[in-house]
């Protein structure tokens, strides 16, 4: 890391953006190109960090291209950032515990014991929206909560990749692609 680390002023950012490039599996030409970045800026990024503080615009190109929020990038630890890369934001402990406190039906009780893991990859949205949908004759009653979870999953895993796509050369197709959609949907509802 050319001496630059986690603990000096430009380094840290930098240390954790070389760190989750890396993760991504992208040179420095394709962070450049994603990013929208020169590639002397990334490549001091990558390469030990800036003797500098990286520029605010540089902070926001760097997370926009990694999928994040400028305020995750720069406050988040490398641990809590890395399952991002896969789609997994870090478990949110206080959402969690309010969803094991508020757990009344024995269907989502049991669930909750047997998936712990997976419980731990929800959202604090997507466990307030599992939470509401425990109403008696609720939708967890309807669907069952397995069905429930595994949509609220799909549905976290398509964003994440529209995500992508959005920040990708994609980003016209994709538009193309929603509007048409989007159209379809509202003409059903009409």
């Amino acid at each position: 890391m050319n001496g630059s680390g986690p603990g000096d002023a430009g380094g840290e950012l930098a240390f954790k953006i070389s760190k989750l490039v890396e993760e991504r599996g992208w040179n420095q030409e394709d962070f450049a190109r994603i990013s929208n970045l020169n590639r002397h800026t990334i490549r001091q990024i990558l390469n030990g960090g800036p003797k500098r503080r990286l520029r605010n615009a540089t902070v926001s190109q760097c997370a926009d291209a990694l999928g994040l929020t400028v305020n995750e990038l720069r406050t988040l630890s490398i641990d809590r950032l890395l399952p991002r890369m896969h789609g997994r934001p870090p478990a949110d402990e206080e959402a969690l515990k309010l969803l094991h406190d508020r757990a009344a039906l024995p269907e989502l009780v049991n669930w909750l014991e047997r998936h712990k893991e997976r419980a731990s990859d929800l959202r604090a949205d997507e466990i307030a929206e599992l939470l509401d949908a425990q109403n008696p004759g609720g939708v967890l009653e309807k669907m069952g909560v397995e069905y429930f979870v595994e949509f609220l999953e799909r549905r976290r895993a398509l964003v994440y990749k529209v995500h992508q796509l959005a920040s990708s050369e994609y980003v016209t197709c994709l538009e193309t692609f929603v509007n048409l959609m989007f159209d379809k949907v509202q003409a059903d509802k009409r």
